[in-house]
């Protein structure tokens, strides 16, 4: 079955390279398997993307923005503190663990050689999410305490894509972090 609205295909396509990325790892997705899975011509692809670089920015981008949507969703009504913190922190890995290709996303991106800024973009995006929390709560360093968070986070999150069930015993660790 062959997809014909421009805007499906670059959806599918993006969809097909987030469940390829989950089941091989992000740095085995090829252009072919991509375009196979997602039911269009090969042109198609190019037609969207310059190339598998850019292909594997919009997985990045797409899975990163998915997520911020939800943390600010979840916490547009709380003040800055503790429960702000906690409820985004609740949404993002709530958020990962709905999502394909987590791992791949968030490990291995690390090691396509288009990612590396993209992955500290993101990082310093949810740094400064975090941040206020951290002062709002008198962390004497409040920017370097929310970029241990997102990593220490990033961390749980993987570990339970890696585990396919929510790990409420590092969930529960990462919330002593910030309990006083």
């Amino acid at each position: 079955m062959r997809v014909r609205d421009p805007d499906a295909k670059r959806k599918a396509l993006t969809e097909a390279g987030l469940a390829l990325a989950d089941e091989s790892g992000l740095t085995r997705v090829s252009v072919n398997q991509v375009v196979a899975a997602a039911g269009v011509a090969k042109g198609s692809f190019f037609h969207h993307f310059k190339d598998r670089a850019a292909f594997l920015l919009e997985l990045h981008r797409c899975f990163h923005d998915r997520l911020a949507a939800l943390v600010t969703a979840a916490t547009e009504n709380l003040p800055p503190g503790r429960d702000h913190l906690l409820a985004g922190t609740r949404a993002y890995l709530d958020g990962c663990r709905q999502d394909r290709g987590t791992r791949a996303l968030l490990v291995e991106a690390r090691a396509e050689p288009a990612l590396p800024a993209e992955v500290a973009r993101r990082n310093e995006q949810f740094t400064d999410l975090a941040a206020p929390d951290f002062s709002a709560m008198g962390w004497s360093r409040p920017v370097q305490a929310a970029r241990l968070w997102v990593v220490m986070a990033a961390e749980v999150a993987v570990a339970e894509s890696a585990a396919g069930t929510p790990l409420p015993e590092l969930r529960a660790a990462l919330t002593d972090y910030v309990s006083g």
